[in-house]
Parts: structure tokens; sequence; C-alpha cells
């Protein structure tokens, strides 16, 4: 077994490195441009929903109040009516992404710290490059990718969105992977 404490070089340098590759993948590739298409009357439907005053939260429309109202015929009316929504609202302003990067690298580690944790009880110090590129970046994929699915399941998110978000978390595992097999303790 590998102790934790020789552990925080490849995590904290596999979050960089992860952190980097999808800072590229993002911003100057065009892998995600048209992950959400604009729509045709969109400054109709957004004046439309400002006066509302929706305030910041995940919704879900229509939504019915209990499992009987799910079945009453006024709720089966207004999901024939349609449309069915949802939708995330975030707060009104300027899209500075200052708290949703340092999230994302909060999160890196995380997933570092748990992909750490099981390699080390797995493997022994000196294992072998690949067998600990195998298994540190089979457990980063599940951080990265497993939730993703069910999204697209449950909620009907684009199954494209979802497909590309798994392949990019397969180089983010190969990323993760590489280094700790790199960074692996002798």
């Amino acid at each position: 077994m590998t102790f934790m404490s020789a552990m925080w070089l490849p995590i904290l340098l596999s979050s960089i490195v992860v952190f980097i590759v999808s800072s590229v993948i993002h911003m100057a590739s065009p892998w995600h441009k048209t992950d959400y298409p604009k729509l045709a009357n969109e400054d109709q439907v957004m004046d439309a929903l400002r006066p509302l005053a929706i305030a910041p939260g995940d919704y879900f429309m229509p939504r019915p109040s209990s499992m009987a109202d799910m079945k009453s015929a006024e709720f089966k009316a207004r999901m024939e009516r349609g449309p069915r929504v949802l939708m995330t609202v975030m707060p009104a302003g300027t899209a500075e992404m200052t708290r949703e990067l340092v999230m994302w690298f909060v999160y890196l580690i995380v997933v570092g710290i748990f992909t750490a944790y099981i390699a080390a009880h797995a493997l022994q110090p000196g294992a072998p490059f690949w067998e600990v590129v195998r298994f540190a970046g089979t457990v980063s994929f599940l951080a990265y990718a497993a939730a993703l699915w069910q999204l697209s399941i449950w909620y009907r998110r684009s199954w494209a969105i979802t497909i590309k978000a798994t392949l990019d978390s397969i180089i983010y595992c190969l990323a993760t992977g590489l280094t700790f097999a790199y960074f692996w303790p002798k």
C-alpha cells in the first residue's frame, strides 16, 4: 500500500494538467461551440422571462405538486399542451467565470484525492508505469464521466453533449493516469 502523503504531488499536478487541458478544449478548440444552439427568438424569450423575476435555480415545467396531481386530467393536459421545460436560471450580470473555474479546480483536486486513495490501496510503490496509468485513469474516468449519462437518460440532455463530455473525460483520465504514473512513488 502506498501512503497518501506520497500522493500530493500527483494529485496537484494532475489537477493542474487537467485544468489546462480542459481550458484548451473549451476555449481554443471548436469542439464544444455547438453544444447549446442559439434560439432564433432569443430576445423575445428573454423579454418574456425577465418580468417574471425567476430566482436563480433549476426548474422543471410542468411540475406536479404530488403523485396524485401527476395523474390528474389537468396535469396531463398541461403536459400535452407543452412545452416541457428543464431550465437553469442564472443571475443577471456579466459572465465572469472565476467562481466556476475555482470550483472546477477544487473538483479536480477532489477527483485526484479519490484517485490517489484508491490507487494507493491497490498498487505498491514502484508499480509498473502502465499499471498505474490503467488504474488511476480508470478511477478518474469514473469520476469525470459516469454521472454525465444520467443527465441524458433522465433529463433529456443532448446525447451529443454527453458523448463529447465523455470523450473529454477520456482525455482527462489519460492526463491523470499519465501524471500519476510519472510521479508514482518508487
